[in-house]
């Protein structure tokens, strides 16, 4: 199996930790984020060697600019775009709408626009995996910015399989829905706290629309990315990953 380079976008907990984990044990990583000290005990968990970090905020061009000048000219195999923000927001002076929307949309453009040319001229396809979420199929009372966000990025993934297919470069989505991390953590805690019940109890509520009754693990959507990094025909598309939650024809 050949070697090859990755750079994931959030690679500092969560999904994008599980995935730097995965691909790290047969492939070079490139952490990238905002947080230095997470990207750290990112790294301190992988497999082999030759890993690097990459500190950018993806709502930067100019730190995004910064990291690609720090990485050169190197071959990528593929981009992930994972990271993300989540949370409530609401119309008025504290609304998080601009904050969300940048970093989700805005911020997974930025990255992938900066970095697309390590993809390109490679005697092999090539891929952009982007993590959007069940809630770009789902509405969620105020969380009209994650959920337009989330949703906005599948637009911007059709987008860019049709427009860089001739180039061999495979675009994909997923769409995780409850994945046991901080994030989903803190948002259940959120909202057990906005209708007045314990985080459990609203855990047991929230397992009754997902048919597996459970949260998926970090894991298990890693092996989900490490699958399509690895095929050569799937572009255009969005994989459901939530216990069944969504199921489309």
């Amino acid at each position: 199996m050949a070697f090859k380079t990755y750079i994931i976008s959030g690679a500092g907990s969560g999904i994008g930790r599980a995935i730097a984990q995965k691909l790290s044990e047969q492939n070079q990583c490139v952490l990238l984020g905002r947080n230095e000290a997470s990207l750290q005990q990112t790294l301190a968990t992988l497999k082999g060697g030759g890993h690097q970090i990459l500190v950018a905020d993806i709502k930067s061009i100019h730190s995004l600019a910064q990291a690609a000048k720090t990485l050169g000219d190197i071959k990528i195999s593929g981009l992930i775009a994972n990271s993300g923000i989540g949370g409530e927001n609401q119309w008025g002076v504290n609304d998080r709408w601009d904050d969300i929307i940048s970093t989700n949309l805005t911020g997974t453009y930025n990255f992938v626009n900066t970095f697309l040319p390590n993809l390109k001229d490679q005697q092999t396809e090539t891929h952009v995996l982007i993590t959007s979420s069940v809630l770009a199929r789902l509405g969620v009372a105020n969380y009209s910015a994650y959920c337009a966000s989330k949703a906005g990025l599948l637009g911007l993934m059709r987008s860019w399989a049709v427009q860089y297919a001739t180039e061999k470069i495979l675009v994909n989505a997923i769409c995780p829905g409850w994945v046991d991390t901080e994030m989903s953590q803190e948002g259940l805690q959120g909202i057990a706290d906005g209708i007045g019940i314990t985080k459990d109890e609203f855990y047991d509520m929230a397992m009754q629309s997902v048919p597996l009754r459970r949260m998926s693990q970090p894991e298990e959507i890693a092996d989900l990315v490490a699958y399509l990094l690895s095929q050569k025909i799937i572009t255009g598309q969005t994989f459901d990953i939530n216990g069944g939650a969504v199921m489309n024809s």
